[in-house]
């Protein structure tokens, strides 16, 4: 099953799977943005609209990506505030528009190595200079981590056809060497999406992006 097919099958199946609550760090998030003048946010992996709101409610203008056409139109009626569009993470080269801050929560973790690569390039093209990151993804102090088919160094597909990669600090950064990193650390998240009430022990990223250097 391919991306798109399982992230519609599950929105179809379990509907609002994460409930209303915005993740913690969302809020955390536009706070950040709203002091640094941030006027524009994009965020990538939008769902049905959880995450975004919290920007949206805020005043900013919104832009929301989300691979699940189901979870686009729930969207539309949960978050209306908020432009929802379907398209994937991976390539966003249909978005003219530059943005201040990208918020992304969870996303990483669900890609492959390549893929990242070219998920924070995207995102890194679509940043005004100076604009602002916030990332988070699963870390390998997750109680997940471990759970299903090993299919390599820290990922595990503890659900079928959902593999997950578990990141270490240094791992995470990796992916963000050419933003000037201005805080990182670790978070317990709350969720209950079905198998109670639990917690994930999330890494989190807040940088700047730096000019490009002429040669």
């Amino acid at each position: 099953m391919d991306k798109k097919a399982y992230w519609d099958k599950r929105f179809q199946d379990e509907g609002y799977v994460w409930g209303t609550q915005p993740s913690q760090t969302a809020e955390h998030a536009a706070r950040i943005f709203r002091q640094n003048g941030a006027k524009k946010v994009l965020v990538p992996g939008s769902g049905y609209g959880r995450n975004t709101k919290p920007f949206s409610a805020s005043g900013f203008t919104v832009t929301g990506i989300e691979i699940s056409d189901i979870a686009c139109e729930m969207a539309r009626e949960y978050d209306p505030l908020t432009t929802h569009l379907q398209g994937t993470a991976t390539d966003m080269s249909f978005l003219e528009e530059r943005f201040d801050a990208i918020y992304c929560f969870n996303v990483l973790h669900l890609l492959d190595e390549g893929e990242r690569e070219a998920f924070v390039q995207e995102c890194t093209d679509r940043l005004n200079d100076g604009g602002l990151l916030f990332f988070t993804a699963f870390s390998d102090y997750d109680p997940s981590r471990g759970r299903g088919k090993q299919l390599g160094k820290n990922t595990f597909e503890s659900r079928p056809g959902r593999p997950a990669h578990y990141f270490s600090e240094e791992t995470f950064l990796y992916y963000f060497r050419s933003f000037a990193v201005l805080e990182t650390g670790i978070v317990e998240d709350p969720e209950n999406h079905g198998e109670g009430p639990h917690t994930h022990v999330l890494r989190y990223i807040l940088a700047r992006k730096t000019p490009a250097k002429n040669i």
